[in-house]
């Protein structure tokens, strides 16, 4: 890692890296005598939906409160799906934090441009008519869910479109149709997965104000929560890939908020702790690919076989399991 340059940091890769190695650690440990029944809570069969629900609450309140702990390109990637402008964006902000109002006008202007007369009171409560107007909570949804499908398919259609043309081209030559419905059916699912996650965002929000008839950044984050649901649409071995990648984005955007607010030590000692995560963490992956091989999927195990080489059984490998 150290060879991209002493001083580029690699945070995402080290910390998604991590996650991988936890899934084979708690793996592990769920087979272990020892660790076994602490590890019984790991087994929960909607554990990736509740990861994913954990994450959507510290990646969309950073999207709307501080996208600035946020990568830039997922940042990018959730700006272009959340499809909210900047000065509304702005405004949720603004009365989320307790901050009077700076540029209502600027959003009254934004809606005026689009065609929407929008009159916004600078006593408001909730943030309903910042986030969509004169529409109300369940046309919105609707509506955006719809743009949101639109803006989606242009994502998963190369997703699996790409690998059915590379990795089952012979499969297109015996049953093209078969092959080609599973890559249009994988995509049109995806794309539902992702519009209803960005679409729920609003709608989940919108609820919780408007009970509650108050917006704050704790109440930003509650109703975030829910949004993770959405992960239940998609295809069940998809589940923890997606909810793993999510969640090593919240881990970071969050300890970059804690490190903000200045709840963390700013030491130039921590500023490559990407490296030991990193190196931590793959040891711990490669313990498992030679001691471990059952707890990795076939099709990671497989990679791993072509990269390194099937290793020696353990029995032949080390002395220790020699006597």
């Amino acid at each position: 890692m150290l060879l991209t340059g002493l001083n580029t940091e690699h945070t995402s890769l080290a910390i998604y890296i991590f996650m991988r190695a936890t899934v084979l650690a708690s793996r592990c440990g769920i087979k272990s005598k020892r660790f076994g029944r602490i590890c019984k809570p790991l087994t929960w069969v909607h554990g990736d939906i509740f990861l994913m629900c954990l994450s959507s609450s510290q990646i969309l309140s950073a999207y709307i409160l501080k996208q600035d702990s946020l990568p830039p390109s997922y940042k990018s990637f959730l700006n272009k799906h959340g499809a909210k402008d900047a000065v509304i964006l702005n405004g949720v902000r603004e009365i989320a934090s307790g901050l009077p109002f700076s540029n209502l006008g600027a959003i009254e202007k934004f809606y005026k441009s689009s065609g929407v007369d929008v009159k916004l009171d600078p006593q408001m409560k909730i943030p309903c008519s910042i986030v969509h107007g004169n529409q109300s909570c369940g046309t919105h949804f609707f509506s955006f869910l719809l743009q949101a499908y639109k803006r989606a398919l242009p994502v998963y259609l190369p997703v699996y479109l790409i690998p059915a043309l590379i990795v089952h081209r012979k499969g297109l030559l015996n049953s093209p149709f078969k092959i080609l419905w599973k890559g249009l059916f994988g995509t049109a699912r995806s794309s539902l997965f992702l519009s209803m996650y960005c679409s729920s965002a609003w709608i989940w929000t919108c609820i919780l104000f408007r009970i509650l008839k108050r917006c704050n950044i704790p109440m930003v984050a509650i109703g975030t929560f829910p949004t993770g649901i959405a992960l239940a649409i998609e295809k069940k071995s998809r589940r923890i890939e997606i909810s793993l990648y999510c969640l090593a984005r919240a881990i970071e955007s969050f300890f970059t908020c804690m490190g903000d607010v200045g709840h963390l030590p700013q030491s130039k000692n921590l500023k490559r702790a990407d490296v030991v995560v990193f190196s931590v963490s793959t040891a711990i992956i490669m313990h498992c690919y030679a001691m471990e091989r059952d707890v990795f999927r076939s099709k990671y195990l497989n990679v791993l076989d072509w990269v390194f080489g099937v290793p020696l059984p353990p029995y032949e490998a080390t002395p220790r399991k020699r006597k």
